[in-house]
This record gives structure tokens, sequence and C-alpha cells, in this order.
């Protein structure tokens, strides 16, 4: 398949579409499905990493150093999930692919993106380069999960400490408040362990990440989402990472899958 990059290995194949922002088109385990294979819009199927920034950046504005910069909205009236998955990206050297951050985002860079599958899962390495003076990032990954997969509908242990406030626009602010009941689209911080995802009798998978946010959009009734950020939504006009050559932002997802620990005793 023209742009499509496959890996397999025991009991996992893996297709990676470079023509579709270096996502996880597809996602196969012990013979099931476990990703959203297609979608209505580029944000919504597949694992795909967002990078120059992960999610919401309000009105698609924010400022660096004095100088206002415009990004396309695309989203309610706000960008989101940064250039990345909308750009084509290359293979460079096995398991690692690079694209240019493309001329939606207004500084030169570019994002480079490791994958590694294994019988057990996959390890995951983000980074986010410059190729000229400083700029302001954040990034981190945006998996679609089936709810239902082998018959079975999809359980989450998510155990956080805080959530971000959201203001009228949707948009997360800084305050912290105690985590609330679901459904969610909400950033939250202080998680206890790995994120779980288990469908009951036929798999259980761990996001494990360094990654100090979690936002966790559980809306769609044929989908889950759990996403690890270096940063919340709209960190460009908070506190980004700052990257300079030489100094890049990177991030690390591990994926591990086993059986329930109900089957086969």
């Amino acid at each position: 398949m023209a742009g499509r990059v496959i890996r397999a290995v025991e009991g996992a194949r893996l297709e990676i579409d470079l023509e579709a922002g270096c996502r996880l088109a597809s996602l196969q385990v012990k013979g099931h499905e476990l990703l959203v294979t297609a979608g209505p819009n580029p944000i919504d199927w597949g694992a795909y990493p967002m990078a120059p920034y992960a999610g919401r950046v309000r009105d698609g504005h924010f400022t660096f150093r004095g100088r206002g910069h415009h990004l396309p909205r695309t989203l309610g009236g706000h960008a989101i999930h940064g250039t990345a998955y909308l750009q084509a990206w290359h293979e460079d050297g096995d398991g690692t692919f690079v694209t240019p951050l493309g001329p939606a985002w207004p500084f030169p860079g570019w994002a480079r993106q490791q994958i590694r599958l294994a019988p057990d899962g996959i390890a995951l390495r983000l980074e986010v380069h410059s190729a000229e003076g400083a700029m302001p990032a954040s990034c981190g990954w945006h998996p679609w999960f089936l709810r239902r997969v082998g018959g079975a509908a999809a359980m989450l242990d998510f155990r956080p400490g805080f959530m971000l406030e959201r203001d009228r626009d949707g948009i997360c602010t800084p305050r912290r408040r105690a985590p609330s009941a679901g459904p969610w689209d909400d950033c939250f911080g202080e998680v206890k362990g790995s994120p779980v995802v288990t469908w009951p009798g036929v798999l259980r998978l761990e996001l494990e990440s360094a990654c100090p946010y979690w936002v966790v959009f559980d809306r769609r009734e044929h989908a889950l989402c759990v996403e690890p950020q270096t940063a919340p939504p709209d960190a460009l006009n908070h506190d980004p990472f700052i990257v300079e050559p030489g100094r890049p932002l990177a991030a690390e997802l591990n994926i591990r899958w086993s059986l329930p620990t109900s089957v086969g005793g």
C-alpha cells in the first residue's frame, strides 16, 4: 500500500501511514484490531503524533517573546494538535521517521518519531527540533482505541490526582481542581500508575509514559482516547518548553499488551 510501512512480529501487525502524519493506521494484536482505522477528519482516527503543540491553541494565536503568531483554526475557531499529523513523513533509517513542521508553523524545524514493534508492545519516541533559534513547543500522542474489541467493551483504569478547569470555550486553564466523573474531554495530571485499557477476556493495554499530563476523550460511542502530553492544551500561551538547536523536546510512550489475568489462569 503506497505510503504505508508494515511491521509484523509474532502476534502483532502494525501499519504506519507516512502520508497521513506518520500515524499508526492499524494495530492488530492476537488477530484483533485495536484502533479506529478511518474517520471523517485527520484528527479522528489512528494514533498520531501531536507536534509542535498538543491539544488546542486558543483562537489559533499565541505570543512568543513579544511577537504574536497565528495558526490555522482547524476546530471550533481554535488550532489543534499541531502540524505534524498533517504532514507527509519519510523514513530515515529503520523505524525512524522525519518531517518538516511545515508552512503552518511559524518557525523552521522538524519532528522525528521512532517506532519499535515487539511481540508484547510498541515503543514510541517523539522529538521536536528547531532549525534556527528558539521556539515554543509541546508534543504527545493521540490514539483512538476502539470501544469494542473481540465483542468486549473497553474499560479504563485511570487515576488522576487533578484535572484542569476548562473555560466556557472548552479551553484548559492553569487552574487545578479535583477530578470529576466523566464523560471527559479534559486534561489531567499527577496520574497514579500507568493508564490501562482492558477489553475483558480479550486484551489488556498498559500505556507507560513520563509525560506529566494526560488528556482523556471518551465522548464517542465507538472510541476512547488516552493521550500523553508534555504540557496541557494551550501551553503555547502559558508555559511551553523552549526548543533550541541541539536542545529538542522529547517524549516517549510504551504501549504494552497482555492477556487479562482472567484468561489462561
